[in-house]
């Protein structure tokens, strides 16, 4: 069973990112496993100091929250055409652990937004700062979720559009065989 880890990288409540990595749980192919980890919004800004001082409690959860699972499906929007900062920062926290518990784990990235591109510019820079954390990035298909107001129940977290809902579980049954061909989940 593979133990997927479902990071949001949006902090808003009625976030569609957030609606689309719910739904994700009841997408999921036979042999996986959809676990939430906790939102970045838990999460203290990183700043080296504070480290120094000792692990905050809420980053320690979050950690092992992460070291639990096999995978991650990473669900997010695009700000200013780049990476949401409390996902970044999530990013920055993890980073620090030794060993990493990023490293070595395969990783695919949705990307939603209510415009025409989905979220599209997000992708380059979320993936090259996950490949800095050696982890394995499913890079095709790109997952953009775009017009997402059409196509998910923010309230019930859930999608609502057929066509959409049928490519994603398609992109989770190939992001498990991803997973699978790693040998780590």
């Amino acid at each position: 069973m593979t133990k997927l880890g479902i990071l949001e990288g949006s902090l808003r409540r009625a976030s569609l990112s957030r609606a689309a990595g719910r739904a994700a749980a009841g997408l999921v192919p036979e042999g996986m496993q959809a676990v939430a980890l906790p939102n970045p919004g838990t999460l203290p800004l990183f700043n080296q100091d504070v480290l120094d001082e000792g692990m905050p409690d809420a980053v320690g959860a979050f950690i092992a929250a992460v070291q639990g699972v096999d995978a991650l499906l990473i669900v997010t929007p695009e700000y200013n055409w780049s990476i949401p900062g409390g996902l970044k920062n999530a990013i920055d926290w993890l980073s620090r652990k030794t060993p990493s518990p990023l490293a070595h784990k395969p990783v695919a990235i949705w990307s939603v937004s209510p415009g025409l591109l989905g979220g599209a510019r997000v992708h380059e820079g979320l993936r090259n700062t996950l490949l800095s954390q050696d982890m394995r990035v499913m890079a095709k298909p790109e997952v953009q979720i775009a017009g997402a107001k059409g196509k998910l129940d923010v309230d019930a977290g859930r999608v609502t559009n057929p066509d959409t809902e049928a490519f994603l579980r398609g992109h989770l049954s190939g992001f498990a065989t991803f997973c699978n061909a790693w040998g780590g989940a």
